[in-house]
Parts: C-alpha cells; sequence; structure tokens
C-alpha cells in the first residue's frame, strides 16, 4: 500500500509549558517582542496564548502547563539578522542565556536562552 500524501502546508503553532503565563506572556512580548496573536479561554480558569515575531507564520503557544514538564529543552529555533544585538540586549535584560555566542565553522552564529519557566530556546543568526 503507498502512502497518502496529506495537505500539510505550513507548521502552525508550537507550544511551551508554563506555569506562570502571565510571566511568560510578559517575557515574550517585553523581552522578546514578540505581538500576541491569539489570548482566549481555554479550559477551566486558563487561557490559550499564542506569541510571534511581528509578521511570522509560526506561532508559539504559552501553553498552561498542565502534567507537562517544564525546563523543558524546546528545540525551538528563533532566526535573527544580528545575534551579537540580541545577545546584548537579553544579557542587558538579565534573561538567563548563554554567556558567549557560538561560533563554529560553516555555522551561523547562535546562542541559547532559557524563558522564565527554563524552557531552553535558540536564537541563530540568519546566514
Amino acid at each position: 500500500m503507498t502512502p497518502r500524501a496529506t495537505s500539510i502546508t505550513q507548521v502552525g503553532t508550537v507550544a511551551v509549558p508554563s506555569v506562570d503565563q502571565d510571566r511568560s506572556l510578559a517575557f515574550y512580548t517585553g523581552v522578546l517582542g514578540f505581538e500576541v496573536t491569539l489570548d482566549v479561554p481555554f479550559g477551566e480558569g486558563q487561557r490559550w496564548i499564542e506569541v510571534a515575531p511581528p509578521g511570522a507564520a509560526t506561532t508559539v503557544a504559552i501553553a498552561p502547563r498542565g502534567e507537562s514538564p517544564v525546563g523543558v529543552d524546546t528545540g525551538i529555533r528563533l532566526t535573527t539578522n544580528d545575534a551579537e544585538s540580541d545577545h546584548a540586549a537579553m544579557v542587558a535584560n538579565a534573561v538567563d542565556v548563554d554567556a558567549e555566542i557560538l561560533r563554529y565553522p560553516g555555522a551561523p552564529p547562535m546562542f541559547t536562552l532559557r524563558d522564565p519557566d527554563g524552557n531552553t530556546l535558540y536564537i541563530v543568526q540568519r546566514m
């Protein structure tokens, strides 16, 4: 039997678990500069919040933790045009960020940061 192809067209949303959605929302909007694209009630006393860089198609859901652990490696790579400047801004804002920007031959400059719940994100400079 030949597998049938899907009609998937893009990655819509990736989720990061959050213990305190308001604290996470302040980080993603105030520190990373994302915009709120959706903030609606979700279940009993919870919210479904999505944020994204201005003009981005893919959003990051700041999901209620539920049974999910926090402090996970999200695998999310965020693209920038200037890793040096973004790293300096995050250091100035006391973000939990690696001390150095990684620079490997043939690879773009990149660094790792953690959101307020300890979830790992990566910043990678566009080549």
